[in-house]
Protein backbone atom coordinates (compact mmCIF):
# COMPACT_ATOMS: atom_id res chain seq x y z
CA UNK A 1 0.00 0.00 0.00
CA UNK A 2 1.12 3.43 -0.98
CA UNK A 3 0.97 6.33 0.87
CA UNK A 4 -2.48 8.29 0.08
CA UNK A 5 -3.67 11.72 1.04
CA UNK A 6 -6.01 14.45 0.48
CA UNK A 7 -6.66 18.19 1.82
CA UNK A 8 -9.85 20.37 1.69
CA UNK A 9 -9.90 24.21 2.35
CA UNK A 10 -13.10 24.93 3.81
CA UNK A 11 -14.29 28.97 5.02
CA UNK A 12 -14.51 29.31 8.90
CA UNK A 13 -18.09 29.11 8.81
CA UNK A 14 -20.33 26.77 11.19
CA UNK A 15 -21.59 24.85 8.06
CA UNK A 16 -17.86 23.59 7.23
CA UNK A 17 -18.10 21.45 10.40
CA UNK A 18 -20.58 19.06 8.52
CA UNK A 19 -18.80 19.62 5.01
CA UNK A 20 -15.79 18.14 6.63
CA UNK A 21 -17.52 14.99 7.99
CA UNK A 22 -18.84 14.32 4.71
CA UNK A 23 -15.70 14.66 2.85
CA UNK A 24 -13.80 12.61 5.46
CA UNK A 25 -16.27 9.55 5.08
CA UNK A 26 -16.52 9.50 1.41
CA UNK A 27 -13.05 9.43 1.15
CA UNK A 28 -13.14 6.57 4.37
CA UNK A 29 -15.06 4.74 1.76
CA UNK A 30 -13.36 5.32 -0.99
CA UNK A 31 -10.19 4.06 1.08
CA UNK A 32 -12.33 1.18 2.34
CA UNK A 33 -11.21 2.05 5.81
CA UNK A 34 -12.79 -0.12 9.16
CA UNK A 35 -16.23 1.21 10.38
CA UNK A 36 -14.85 1.46 13.36
CA UNK A 37 -12.21 3.28 12.16
CA UNK A 38 -14.30 6.24 9.89
CA UNK A 39 -16.70 6.57 12.70
CA UNK A 40 -14.20 7.23 15.12
CA UNK A 41 -12.13 9.67 12.61
CA UNK A 42 -15.50 11.75 11.99
CA UNK A 43 -16.03 12.40 14.97
CA UNK A 44 -12.75 13.48 15.79
CA UNK A 45 -12.28 15.78 12.81
CA UNK A 46 -16.19 17.40 13.87
CA UNK A 47 -13.89 18.83 16.94
CA UNK A 48 -11.15 19.95 15.82
CA UNK A 49 -13.33 21.46 12.71
CA UNK A 50 -16.09 22.94 15.87
CA UNK A 51 -12.50 24.52 17.76
CA UNK A 52 -11.07 25.69 14.52
CA UNK A 53 -14.77 27.53 13.75
CA UNK A 54 -15.12 28.63 17.15
CA UNK A 55 -12.27 29.40 18.63
CA UNK A 56 -9.49 30.74 16.00
CA UNK A 57 -10.38 34.33 15.86
CA UNK A 58 -8.94 35.22 12.28
CA UNK A 59 -9.70 37.54 9.71
CA UNK A 60 -12.60 36.47 7.16
CA UNK A 61 -11.49 34.71 3.90
CA UNK A 62 -8.56 32.56 6.24
CA UNK A 63 -9.69 28.98 5.77
CA UNK A 64 -9.36 25.94 7.84
CA UNK A 65 -7.45 23.40 5.88
CA UNK A 66 -8.23 19.57 6.86
CA UNK A 67 -5.12 17.11 5.41
CA UNK A 68 -6.01 13.43 5.60
CA UNK A 69 -3.01 10.95 4.72
CA UNK A 70 -3.42 7.14 4.57
CA UNK A 71 -0.46 5.92 5.44
CA UNK A 72 1.85 2.87 4.46
CA UNK A 73 2.34 2.27 8.22
CA UNK A 74 -1.55 1.18 8.55
CA UNK A 75 -2.53 4.59 10.07
CA UNK A 76 -4.96 7.36 9.26
CA UNK A 77 -3.87 10.84 10.33
CA UNK A 78 -5.94 13.78 9.85
CA UNK A 79 -4.81 17.11 10.87
CA UNK A 80 -6.90 20.31 10.85
CA UNK A 81 -4.76 23.55 10.53
CA UNK A 82 -5.88 27.08 11.12
CA UNK A 83 -4.75 30.74 11.24
CA UNK A 84 -5.03 31.12 15.16
CA UNK A 85 -1.59 30.23 17.07
CA UNK A 86 -3.20 29.59 20.38
CA UNK A 87 -2.89 25.98 21.56
CA UNK A 88 -5.65 24.22 22.88
CA UNK A 89 -5.69 23.18 26.34
CA UNK A 90 -7.30 21.12 28.52
CA UNK A 91 -10.40 22.23 30.75
CA UNK A 92 -12.25 20.55 33.30
CA UNK A 93 -16.11 20.62 32.24
CA UNK A 94 -18.64 20.38 34.60
CA UNK A 95 -21.42 17.59 33.55
CA UNK A 96 -23.62 20.59 32.57
CA UNK A 97 -20.97 21.80 29.82
CA UNK A 98 -22.14 21.70 26.80
CA UNK A 99 -18.70 22.16 25.45
CA UNK A 100 -14.79 21.81 27.19
CA UNK A 101 -14.47 18.05 26.29
CA UNK A 102 -12.67 17.71 22.91
CA UNK A 103 -9.32 17.19 23.44
CA UNK A 104 -10.01 14.51 26.32
CA UNK A 105 -11.92 12.93 23.62
CA UNK A 106 -8.92 12.73 21.55
CA UNK A 107 -6.81 11.44 24.44
CA UNK A 108 -9.46 8.73 24.65
CA UNK A 109 -10.54 7.73 21.35
CA UNK A 110 -6.77 8.39 18.78
CA UNK A 111 -3.96 6.54 18.92
CA UNK A 112 -2.12 9.52 18.77
CA UNK A 113 -2.44 13.30 18.54
CA UNK A 114 -0.61 16.37 18.77
CA UNK A 115 -0.27 19.85 18.12
CA UNK A 116 2.46 21.63 16.23
CA UNK A 117 2.72 25.40 15.14
CA UNK A 118 2.62 25.90 11.34
CA UNK A 119 5.88 26.22 9.87
CA UNK A 120 5.80 28.16 7.18
CA UNK A 121 3.01 30.87 8.22
CA UNK A 122 1.21 31.83 11.20
CA UNK A 123 -1.42 29.42 12.98
CA UNK A 124 -1.16 25.79 14.24
CA UNK A 125 -1.92 22.35 13.06
CA UNK A 126 -4.03 19.64 15.52
CA UNK A 127 -3.35 16.44 14.59
CA UNK A 128 -4.62 12.92 15.32
CA UNK A 129 -3.48 9.47 14.00
CA UNK A 130 -5.49 5.97 14.09
CA UNK A 131 -4.28 2.53 13.36
CA UNK A 132 -6.20 0.79 10.25
CA UNK A 133 -6.06 -2.35 11.61
CA UNK A 134 -8.59 -2.47 14.45
CA UNK A 135 -8.92 -5.49 16.28
CA UNK A 136 -12.67 -6.27 18.40
CA UNK A 137 -12.52 -7.31 21.57
CA UNK A 138 -13.63 -11.53 22.06
CA UNK A 139 -17.46 -11.98 22.27
CA UNK A 140 -18.28 -12.65 26.37
CA UNK A 141 -19.41 -16.59 26.66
Amino acid sequence: MSEEAVEWQLPRHPRSVGRARELLRQRAADWKLPDEVTDTAVLLLSELMTNAYRHARVSPGREIRVRCVLGDDRRLRVSVSDADETMPTFRNPSPEDESGRGLILLTLLADQWGTEPRPHGVGKTIWFSLDLDVTTPAAAP
